[in-house]
């Protein structure tokens, strides 16, 4: 990375709930030095909110994952509301629900990811992603908003029965939500769009009900957990969990992997000739990008992790961006290899948490990987790319690029 800041000789010092950190520092060399010899460590109390752990290597971010008994999702899953002291979605939304609601919340929602629906929906952004790269390629442009911005979110409104005339003001929102594209964004402003997407979803139904139609939402309005049917707050909450993740994941992968790709010239020519398969491309991509930073957890008792000893009520956070590049499960973690074989990734979670919609996200890149490399034959950046401000998201939100028509 060019521009960045040296790290600090203690790298315990820093703040990862400060997004600057993020700006200005190479993260995988904190982590390369933590997972050595810090794997698990402790970040101060700041200005008005609590001291956190940070949990850096693969196998124990992957045992955290797998424990909801002794490790809660419900006090909040990322840094923004653990620290604020909870979510106030906490065992209304799938993402921050443990246990048996947790277990009849996700059933009710995979009934909007039925193999029937997702088929229809494959086919969908299968044609998207053509039409969009065959545009971009011929013109050149910005990458992210020219293609990246337009399939997660129009796939994910799809699903959800959202308007195609709305998608764009859902897609300002969501891009605010949890991190921004300049660096003087305010909380304030994201929690207005926050805010703003719940009441989008409320309005939205109240017109589904009115008039019902196939979607998460009307599965959502038509679902029961614990015997009673989801009231109006929790389907309006998954909702706003569901074009959150559908958008963020994807959308930052298949910037990321045109970036990628543009700075790894050999890997495109791989992929170009057909020498490695697209699901292999895919999970290498997701590894390589992992979009989403870290989640997080509240420890219920006394646990262990690695050599620490972490009291009950800790807020404990798994960093993804760390596990993803752990030498002790990945050869050469720090390549971009799009032929890397059993790529045991975390970038969709795991455990009771996986992400509910992992398949769609593969397919989305998919879909986008192979049109590339059936419309171009030579890619270039063409402007420097710009970072999402986050301490949560990881990757570029423009990425000004040139193509060779094939």
């Amino acid at each position: 990375m060019s521009g960045v800041r040296e790290l600090p000789e203690d790298c315990t010092t820093v703040d990862l709930a400060d997004p600057w950190f993020f700006q200005l520092h190479d993260q995988y060399e904190l982590w390369r030095r933590l997972r050595a010899k810090n794997p698990v460590f402790w970040t101060e109390p700041g200005e008005g909110r609590p001291g956190f752990w940070s949990v850096t290597r693969f196998e124990d971010v992957q045992r955290v994952y797998r424990d909801n008994r002794r490790f809660t999702s419900e006090r909040g899953n990322v840094l923004t509301t653990l620290l604020a002291g909870g979510d106030s979605a906490a065992g209304k939304m799938l993402a921050v629900s443990d246990g048996e609601r947790h277990r009849e919340l996700r059933n009710v929602m995979l009934k909007a990811f039925s193999p029937r629906f997702l088929r229809s929906v494959e086919s969908r952004v299968r044609e998207m992603a053509d039409r969009l790269i065959c545009e971009v390629v011929e013109r050149g442009g910005d990458f992210a908003a020219d293609v990246a911005e337009r399939i997660p979110m129009g796939t994910i409104c799809h699903l959800l029965g959202v308007p195609e005339s709305d998608q764009a003001y859902l897609l300002t929102l969501t891009k605010s939500a949890l991190s921004s594209e300049h660096e003087d964004a305010t909380e304030e402003a994201a929690v207005r769009a926050r805010n703003e997407i719940l009441l989008y979803f409320l309005d939205l139904l109240d017109g589904i009900r009115k008039t019902p139609r196939e979607g998460a939402i009307a599965a959502l309005a038509d679902g029961a957990v614990g015997g009673r049917p989801l009231t109006e707050e929790e389907i309006v909450f998954n909702c706003y969990s569901l074009v959150i993740g559908g958008d963020e994941t994807s959308r930052l992968s298949m910037i990321g992997a045109v970036h990628a790709l543009a700075e790894h010239p050999e890997q495109w020519k791989l992929l170009r000739a057909g020498e490695v398969g697209t699901d292999t491309a895919v999970d290498e991509v997701l590894r390589w990008t992992t979009p989403a930073m870290h989640f997080g957890r509240t420890t219920l008792e006394e646990v262990t992790i690695g050599s620490r000893t972490i009291g009950p009520d800790s807020v404990v956070v798994l960093w993804n961006t760390s596990a993803n590049r752990d030498e002790e499960v990945f050869e050469e973690p720090d390549r971009f290899l799009l032929s890397r074989a059993a790529n045991r990734h975390l970038t969709f979670g795991y455990g009771p948490h996986f992400c509910i919609g992992a398949h769609l996200g593969r397919a989305e890149v998919g879909a986008v990987l192979d049109a590339l490399r059936t419309h171009a034959s030579a890619l270039e950046l063409t402007g420097e790319p710009r970072r999402v401000h986050s301490n949560f998201l990881n990757g570029f939100s423009s990425l000004p690029v040139a193509f060779t028509p094939a």
